[in-house]
């Protein structure tokens, strides 16, 4: 059986080069576009299946009764094999065909969303008492919301192995700044379109209509990675296209012929090995993003019961609150690999600390701040900073720390650790609420103060890696 997987998976041979450089030049635009746009579209609809749970946590509370501390294990569940897997399939995805890698992914996340759905009318079927049903419910669509997660860490590694063999170091930042918008466009869509379908459902006197923020986004899951088998390719090499750097004349970095031949008969495990297990930036990099992601998750996965539980909000303000921070989070992304590019000639380091300050400050801001209006733009603004160094710490510096054999395993490696954030951050998120309060009351002040604390932490470990990376600069000069 996994012989068979495996060959199924297995990344197609390289294909004898084509000589003709006009056909080279109308192929490369051509795919390169495609890929780009299938990549862009189909990570914007794992997000949709990802983020719909914060649209349903406030009613899976009402209906079950589960405190913030229960639905925080519920929210790790996914972290914790998103984390995992994310490793694991960052390893798999070097060796496989990201044409059907990344569609079979998809389509088994949408199977997960549906079903978690339709599992507390299964688990009813089994005639529990009240509590009893209330504990093994929390277990199922703990599980299930695992396995989701599973499936959705395979489509960040197929992507990074894409963009990196198809873009090449001096338009790598920008084409992936604009490529992690799907982060906060499936965030945005999820939590707009679900947020109000539940919204209105309620309203409606629909009974259990947060179940509608996952059977949705589950079925157009399954109608995208049908369409994604039909647009995505792998390797340029695969089509009979030179490599991206021979193709714009552009080398990835400076080797000697006898380094680039030592490299070339280097094992994969000893890739693996050198660039990324004995990688002093790649671990560095890796801690950093914890923190990111006790961030980013905090924000995205509470933010709706924050304002409503501290700041007396709405559902439905809350909720257009909350999409403030994707939609203005995609300038902040697009703005982060335009200015390392740009303006800092493919300096990553720079870029993050000045992000990271406004994280902070944004923080600060948000807890002292009483005027509702203003939540949009604190909010947003939040979005813009914290979107950044989540596109650059554990994607692209982590590419650009290591190799191109092992660029999957890299970002697989980086987003291990983040998602090691994400569970601290559902976790601890919740404890803190819960621990922080009094008799039975929720406070807030301890989801605030961890979330600060983690950016300057983060903070710290960035301006270390921009003080080496200026050594090194000014040795070379």
């Amino acid at each position: 059986m996994l012989k068979r997987l495996g060959a199924f998976f297995k990344e197609p041979p390289v294909q004898e080069p084509i000589q003709d450089s006009e056909k080279v030049d109308s192929m490369y635009k051509h795919w390169r576009l495609r890929i780009f746009y299938a990549c862009f579209i189909g990570y914007t609809v794992f997000y949709l299946c990802k983020k719909n749970i914060a649209v349903a946590l406030p009613g899976i509370m009402d209906e079950f009764n589960y405190s913030a501390t229960e639905l925080g294990l519920l929210g790790s569940s996914l972290y914790l094999t998103y984390g995992i897997g994310k490793f694991v399939n960052g390893v798999l995805a070097d060796g496989s065909d990201v044409r059907k890698f990344l569609p079979c992914a998809l389509l088994m996340t949408a199977l997960a969303n549906i079903a978690f759905a339709f599992s507390p009318l299964c688990v009813g079927w089994l005639g529990l008492p009240d509590k009893t049903f209330a504990v093994v419910l929390l277990w199922v669509l703990a599980f299930l919301w695992g396995v989701s997660g599973w499936f959705q860490s395979a489509g960040f590694p197929a992507v990074a192995k894409s963009l990196t063999y198809w873009y090449s170091n001096s338009e790598r930042g920008t084409k992936w700044s604009l490529w992690s918008c799907s982060h906060q466009t499936g965030t945005f869509l999820s939590v707009l379109v679900s947020g109000h379908l539940v919204s209105y459902l309620y309203e409606q006197g629909v009974a259990g209509a947060w179940r509608a923020a996952f059977f949705v986004p589950g079925v157009l899951a399954m109608l995208t990675a049908l369409w994604l088998y039909d647009r995505l390719r792998d390797r340029p090499q695969s089509l009979g296209l030179p490599d991206v750097e021979i193709y714009r004349d552009e080398p990835v970095k400076k080797q000697s012929a006898e380094e680039k031949k030592a490299e070339d008969d280097m094992s994969y495990i000893q890739i693996f090995k050198k660039y990324i297990l004995c990688n002093r930036t790649i671990w560095m990099l890796a801690i950093a993003y914890i923190f990111v992601y006790i961030i980013r998750f905090g924000a995205e996965d509470w933010m709706i019961l924050y304002l409503q539980n501290a700041k007396g909000t709405t559902l439905a303000d809350a909720t257009n609150k909350l999409a403030s921070l994707p939609l203005v989070g995609i300038c902040g992304t697009i703005c982060a690999g335009l200015i390392s590019d740009k303006l800092f000639k493919g300096k990553r380091a720079p870029v993050n600390l000045l992000y990271l300050v406004g994280v902070i400050i944004c923080i600060v801001a948000l807890k002292f701040n009483t005027i509702s209006m203003l939540d949009y733009v604190i909010i947003g603004l939040l979005g813009a900073f914290t979107y950044g160094p989540q596109m650059m710490i554990g994607g692209l510096c982590a590419v650009e720390s290591s190799s191109k054999k092992v660029a999957s395993a890299a970002t697989g490696f980086t987003g291990t650790f983040g998602y090691v954030g994400a569970f601290l951050s559902a976790t601890g998120t919740g404890f803190l609420v819960d621990k922080m309060g009094k008799n039975g009351e929720q406070n807030w002040d301890g989801a605030i103060y961890f979330w600060l604390v983690s950016g300057i932490i983060c903070l710290v470990i960035c301006a270390i890696l921009a003080i080496e990376e200026y050594r090194k600069d000014a040795k070379k000069a």
